[in-house]
């Protein structure tokens, strides 16, 4: 394990309004969730149309299945992050190379989609921007029978994500450790109640026009520790986890000859400065409580795709030994 302390705080401008009330979140309607419409894409590849009682809604996910089906088999949920521009296609399948990777291996691959803003969660009110978000509802309760009804899933479930979905898999992961038997997170940050934690994510739900008071509540409301990883490290016992983080500093997926590029380089670089930061937080505290987990802290590395396209095999012996093959 290759350990570099970046001390550099996570600067972060967080728009803080709270002149936005949203509305309570009624019950969930008494009838279960179901899959109204299946489209298949390919032998591997298909997206189920799910009528979830707790989104208010019809959410579509994504699942890949094995080139070769040999009997139930697990499931891994991954999550992306802020940038979903095609509410149809994930990124992973379009930038993480998810479906050529995952092709030979006994495994479904849950990929939802939407979300933005949304850090997979159960909002506590309804937002007027953003609508209904029930995520964890939706991922831990409602979908994992549809799935393993759907594609010969056997019940045993991992969850992956970055950025955003970093921050969100595993959160998921330590509220629920009777869902998710291992996690693991990409670039992400995992302390929310924290003032930076929590600047940052109210920042995040902000630029999609959202309010975080909907979510989590006001800044000292205690939701925002229920959330923390980092306070609730505790939970991760006995859940396989892997974490990855760059430093920051360019490395061999960056270039300079474009105003793109220099973005990736600046601004990814500085996201990345904050990832490595947070990523330390929740090192230090899962040794603090001796609970063993795997860090990648790489030499380089900013806050792009193809940095995460290299830790999902990296990550994956973790993910398949927490999934049992």
């Amino acid at each position: 394990m290759r350990r570099r302390r970046i001390f550099t705080p996570f600067i972060v401008v967080a728009a803080m309004s709270l002149s936005s009330i949203g509305v309570a979140v009624a019950a969930p309607a008494d009838s279960a969730a179901r899959i109204v419409d299946t489209a298949i894409a390919s032998d591997t590849l298909r997206t189920l149309s799910v009528d979830s009682p707790a989104m208010g809604g019809i959410v579509e996910v994504q699942v890949l299945t094995p080139a070769v089906k040999t009997g139930s088999r697990p499931t891994l949920y991954m999550l992306s992050g802020i940038g979903e521009e095609d509410p149809h296609n994930s990124m992973w399948l379009r930038k993480g190379g998810a479906a050529e990777f995952f092709a030979d291996k006994n495994v479904n691959v849950v990929l939802p989609l939407a979300g933005p803003g949304s850090f997979y969660t159960d909002w506590q009110r309804d937002d007027p921007k953003l609508g209904r978000y029930q995520w964890e509802t939706f991922l831990t309760k409602e979908l994992p029978p549809l799935i393993d009804a759907a594609v010969d899933g056997n019940g045993r479930n991992a969850i992956a994500g970055l950025s955003m979905g970093a921050q969100s898999a595993m959160m998921l992961a330590a509220r629920n450790p009777d869902v998710y038997s291992g996690v693991a997170s990409y670039s992400g940050c995992f302390a929310s109640s924290e003032p930076l934690g929590q600047a940052s994510i109210r920042a995040i739900v902000g630029a999609f026009g959202g309010n975080a008071d909907n979510m989590w509540g006001g800044p000292l409301d205690p939701a925002w520790a229920e959330h923390d990883s980092v306070v609730n490290a505790e939970s991760l016992r006995g859940t396989d986890v892997y974490v990855s983080v760059g430093t920051g500093a360019p490395g061999p997926h960056e270039s300079f000859d474009s105003a793109a590029a220099l973005d990736v380089v600046v601004v990814g670089g500085l996201i990345e400065v904050g990832a490595n930061y947070c990523t330390h937080r929740l090192a230090d505290r899962l040794g603090q409580l001796n609970i063993p987990a795997t860090f990648d802290f790489t030499e380089t590395g900013t806050h792009s795709w193809p940095y995460w396209v290299d830790q999902l095999p990296k990550s994956w012996p973790t993910l398949a030994g927490s999934l049992g093959i």
